[in-house]
């Protein structure tokens, strides 16, 4: 580092879920030494060690959750199943051996740029100073429970499906799940037939984009471990690849032909699928193909409509110690009360209190929106870099991919400090402005904004993800833009 050649540079890196092992890998593989990965809980897998509910499955292919150099040639099907994904993710700790680098048990509760260098401690006192943070805490890691009179009332089990009780019995038992996003339609595939009786409480009907689920046989597991790129290169010139194209293109262009042809797939998937017309239409949005994210199932249309399985979308009132009062007045009597019902997906680092270079505080920053500049860097923190932080490409994409491209423009900024170039670098308040005015404005347009509510939109109902085509955040990537950067000598 400028002016202090002989000392190591450190880095701390902030939760060691996917994002977090990539980051203490991609570190060492530079030559890095001094790294240390600070965990909350105590084992690495980030939101697949927190969500173990039953039918968890990763909606994006296998193949394109992994990372590219660690490919997984033993993937037992199209879609994994959560199990396999934390057991990845575990066997790649393992693999290079960076249980040595984790503080597990080790939550961080402040962060704050003192005299040139990082300044942390963590909720058991542990204090640390590092050149470098990354932060790689996730998205989908603290619950949203909803606001529902008398929940704490229930006699029988209730939990969120981020913290599932295993303890609880389910075959037999009566069932409640309220919520239908991706969770609460996995959970109904794998409880359908199991419950005595299952219920869904739906407060907004889903678009369902059909999936297939295939397992894959011992002959193409094979193929992929004499091949290791042939998973990703069939994705890419078959129909995922040109369904992720046709998606890419429709949330930009919602008046285009592929917002069209993804509207029509939906909609014929409902039509098809569910026989009885008054089922039918309480299954069916209101709103256009995507403006939610999209939930992609095999056999969710099946599932609802088992014998044992209703859909509820009379609206809940109050939840009694037996069960759910609906608006109806109707009582549903339940054993079982399962939350599936989201994530605060606008927490990101939060609660950390972090304080940036002059004092700035980053709940003061972020006391409109959370923002980041191409959801890496914020003005006044410097050498304080986000993976998978806001505004970045989020939804039915793979964000180990995401995180991957993210390191590599990451690595070409710690680099310009590593040589000398600089002793603090981070976006400037200007090019900050002007990022998040572009975004925003772009956003209006995306087929988020065209009318629903969802977790994509912020406190003032502005989408939040990333509104440019996938393309162009990979353009983005290739190499910072200096012109952006405050380089501080």
């Amino acid at each position: 580092m400028a002016g202090e050649s002989s000392r190591r540079p450190r880095f701390a890196v902030l939760g060691a879920g996917m994002a977090g092992i990539l980051a203490a890998i991609k570190l060492r593989e530079a030559g890095h030494r001094d790294v240390v990965i600070y965990e909350k809980a105590d084992r690495p897998g980030g939101t697949w060690r927190e969500n173990t509910y039953p039918g968890l499955t990763c909606d994006v292919p296998s193949h394109t959750y992994s990372y590219v150099f660690e490919p997984n040639p033993e993937w037992s099907q199209q879609l994994a199943p959560g199990p396999e994904i934390q057991a990845y993710l575990e066997g790649i700790v393992g693999k290079y051996d960076l249980d040595v680098l984790i503080r597990y048990g080790q939550e961080v509760v402040r962060c704050s740029r003192d005299d040139g260098r990082w300044q942390l401690e963590t909720r058991s006192g542990l204090r640390d100073q590092a050149d470098f943070v990354i932060a790689a805490t996730g998205v989908l890691h603290h619950p949203r429970y909803p606001d529902i009179e008398g929940l704490e009332s229930f006699e029988g089990a209730c939990f969120h499906t981020a913290r599932w009780d295993h303890g609880v019995p389910l075959d037999g038992r009566r069932v409640g799940v309220v919520g239908n996003g991706s969770t609460g339609v996995q959970l109904v595939c794998a409880l359908a037939g199991r419950a005595s009786r299952l219920f869904q409480f739906q407060r907004t009907a889903q678009w369902i984009m059909p999936a297939r689920n295939r397992a894959y046989s011992e002959e193409e597991k094979a193929s992929f471990r004499a091949d290791p790129e042939l998973p990703r290169r069939k994705l890419a010139s078959g129909a995922s690849g040109a369904l992720f194209e046709r998606f890419n293109n429709a949330i930009v262009e919602p008046d285009s032909a592929d917002m069209k042809e993804m509207q029509r797939i939906v909609l014929e998937n409902l039509e098809q699928s569910v026989t009885d017309p008054v089922l039918r239409e309480k299954l069916r949005p209101d709103y256009m193909v995507m403006c939610k994210r999209l939930v992609y199932s095999p056999d969710y249309y099946r599932a609802i409509q088992h014998p044992d399985a209703e859909l509820v979308t009379g609206g809940i009132e109050r939840v009694e110690p037996r069960g759910v009062r609906t608006h109806d007045g109707r009582l549903i009597e339940l054993d079982v009360l399962a939350l599936a019902t989201g994530f605060r997906v606008d927490q990101f680092m939060r609660p950390i209190r972090i304080t940036g270079r002059g004092g700035v505080d980053l709940e003061d920053f972020w006391a409109v929106r959370p923002r980041a500049y191409l959801s890496i860097s914020m003005p006044d923190f410097p050498n304080f870099f986000m993976l998978n932080g806001p505004n970045g490409p989020v939804g039915n994409l793979s964000l180990i991919e995401v995180a991957e491209r993210q390191w590599e423009y990451i690595e070409t900024l710690i680099g310009l400090v590593l040589s000398g170039r600089a002793r603090e670098v981070c976006v400037s308040r200007e090019a900050m402005q002007a990022f998040d005015q572009d975004r925003i404005d772009a956003a209006k347009r995306t087929v988020w904004a065209t009318g629903c509510s969802s977790w994509y939109l912020d406190a003032e109902g502005i989408p939040a993800s990333w509104p440019w085509t996938y393309q162009r955040f990979q353009e983005e990537m290739r190499a910072p833009r200096l012109e952006a950067y405050e380089l501080v000598g």
